[in-house]
């Protein structure tokens, strides 16, 4: 594809996701409470005020692998703005240590364990899928995309970080 081709589709993605963020009534994220996988409680409410990715995923899924490392680049650049990512690990093999799986990759933030149940509540079909969560405790975009270089992540991140 030619660069002007894709400059115009990149402006027209841009220009039709920040409408689309924008306009849609968002829906409120649903309460919810887990464990991790030392036992500890984690729960959205922990998180009030701040924004969130929250990432749903597995261990052998590799969508999730390839996408984290964009998960990570992206919290750490809007941490100033108070940004948090967590995971909710689901569908795992009895005897997965979703925690240690994310440290051995290199990774910090923390993943609630046996989430099915959150995973329904929040119609999760699939792995990987991440919601962007506003202050406000409203969902600004869900996504099943592994797809790193999608310019909407960005733009989400963007919108839930708005006062």
């Amino acid at each position: 594809m030619n660069y002007t081709l894709r400059t115009i589709l990149f402006v027209f993605v841009t220009f039709f996701t920040a409408v689309s963020f924008s306009t849609h009534a968002k829906e409120t994220a649903k309460p919810w409470q887990l464990k991790t996988q030392s036992g500890g409680v984690i729960s959205l409410a922990q998180y009030k005020n701040k924004p969130v990715i929250l990432h749903f995923w597995a261990t052998w899924c590799p969508y999730c692998k390839k996408l984290q490392p964009s998960l990570v680049a992206l919290q750490k650049k809007y941490q100033g703005q108070g940004v948090e990512l967590i995971s909710i690990s689901f569908n795992e093999d009895e005897g997965t240590l979703p925690q240690d799986e994310i440290n051995r990759r290199g990774y910090s933030f923390i993943t609630a364990v046996m989430g099915e149940e959150v995973a329904k509540l929040y119609d999760v079909r699939g792995t990987p899928t991440t919601f962007f969560i506003n202050r406000k405790n409203e969902i600004v975009w869900k996504t099943s995309s592994s797809d790193n270089t999608d310019p909407r992540f960005e733009l989400a991140l963007e919108e839930m970080i708005k006062k």
